[in-house]
């Protein structure tokens, strides 16, 4: 699943992509929130995943997503989007981004958040043990598709 946090005044934000298994989520630095830099930075964040793991994106209709078809011909990943208003069909990267907003509350200015910081965040988040995994942690549940 994917979506955008969006920071102070609409004017900037950060790419979610949260695997909806092992709820492990990837933080994607974004130059905007327009089309081309959102399919420029999901892909190249694709790029290094396994190619079994790499079968589907679900996303909400935002304009963010107007080149899945371009996104989807270069990562061979389809795109799925939800219907509108109905953000149960993405629970995964909702509660995602409830999780993310104890980091970067409402008015965050993600220009000024460095990708090292995104990356400890991202980190933090996937050695955070959940219920719903049993306990264990994204990392270790995502560790177990990989072999």
């Amino acid at each position: 699943e994917g979506d955008l946090l969006v920071g102070h005044g609409n004017a900037s934000a950060i790419g979610t992509l949260v695997e909806r298994t092992t709820r492990f989520v990837f933080l994607v630095k974004l130059k905007s929130k327009d089309a081309l830099s959102v399919r420029e930075s999901f892909a190249k964040e694709f790029c290094h995943l396994p190619k079994g793991l790499k079968r589907t994106l679900t996303y909400d209709q935002g304009q963010e997503m107007a080149e899945h078809k371009l996104f989807s011909k270069e990562t061979d990943i389809t795109v799925y989007f939800a219907h509108p208003h109905s953000p149960w069909e993405r629970g995964t990267n909702e509660n995602t981004n409830a999780l993310l907003r104890q980091y970067f509350p409402k008015g965050t200015d993600f220009t000024k958040i460095s990708k090292e910081r995104l990356k400890y965040v991202q980190d933090e988040l996937n050695d955070r043990p959940r219920k719903t995994l049993g306990f264990y942690t994204p990392h270790e549940k995502f560790s177990e598709l990989l072999h």
